[in-house]
């Protein structure tokens, strides 16, 4: 067998082997960043790409939205409460080629700046905000991490905080202070329910002062919801203009016996005063 029968097939099988070396597939949500001999060939992709094995370099860069969890950060807010927050940032790439050349590793330099963000931005507010106010917190977040990523490429859609710890002794002064409050606000709500129910009092009696006989119509359905309960005690009411005379009387017969007995007592001191020798 002459040598060139032997190397017509290993040349064959060279040329199949370099062939199936240079050919990528680049996925739909992916594009390639190619360098060759170390200059930028630009973004590639979606599809099938031929690259020359030993001079071109490729860098794949995924598309998709990347959901980076934020360890918890311990941060001191502006009322001095030391706190342990951490949040979710989710990101995307815009711009491949900025995300290769700009930075070297797009999602670790945006989980870096996103933990400092964090922690400046949580220093900024009190606790109070902290807890019941997250939504500023999260708008203020986002701004400020997407305009540190966006020279990288870097899109920021979404920052959320997650979960904030604070030590238990705080636990406990908040909970006696938000007992505190709602005890302030149920006397609050009854002196007001106090108030109103004297007026409305004072309005129903200058009413029924207007009409004597509503008074006894008033009388009555009382008796009336008293005989429901089908108990022995019975009330009667008397109106004040009833017993009003006889007391009148009663008073104007005990003035006069008590000026009928000291006028008796002055008479008998007088007459043993003249009586003396």
């Amino acid at each position: 067998m002459s040598p060139t029968v032997v190397l017509i097939p290993l040349a064959i099988l060279a040329l199949i082997g370099l062939l199936i070396a240079s050919v990528r597939i680049v996925r739909e949500y992916e594009r390639a960043v190619v360098f060759r001999l170390g200059r930028l060939r630009g973004p590639l992709g979606p599809g099938i790409l031929f690259l020359l094995p030993g001079l071109d370099k490729l860098v794949r860069v995924d598309l998709r939205v990347v959901t980076l969890t934020i360890p918890p950060q311990e941060v001191i807010t502006r009322d001095n409460v030391t706190a342990r927050v951490n949040a979710v940032v989710m990101f995307r790439v815009t711009d491949a080629v900025l995300s290769v050349m700009a930075v070297e590793n797009h999602a670790v330099a945006t989980s870096q700046i996103a933990q400092t963000t964090l922690r400046s931005v949580v220093g900024r507010a009190e606790l109070d905000t902290l807890l019941a106010h997250r939504s500023d917190l999260n708008e203020d977040l986002t701004t400020s991490i997407a305009q540190q990523t966006k020279p990288w490429g870097v899109e920021v859609q979404v920052v959320e905080i997650k979960d904030v710890e604070i030590p238990e002794i705080m636990q406990r002064a908040m909970a006696r202070e938000a007992e505190a409050e709602r005890e302030r606000r149920a006397k609050v709500i009854s002196a007001h329910g106090e108030l109103q129910a004297s007026e409305e009092l004072r309005d129903a009696a200058l009413t029924l002062s207007e009409c004597p006989a509503s008074l006894q119509l008033r009388y009555l359905q009382t008796l009336l919801e008293l005989g429901a309960d089908q108990n022995s005690t019975i009330v009667f009411p008397l109106p004040m203009d009833i017993v009003g005379p006889f007391l009148a009387a009663y008073s104007d017969q005990q003035s006069t016996a008590q000026r009928g007995l000291i006028h008796d007592i002055t008479n008998h001191a007088t007459a043993g005063t003249s009586g003396r020798p």
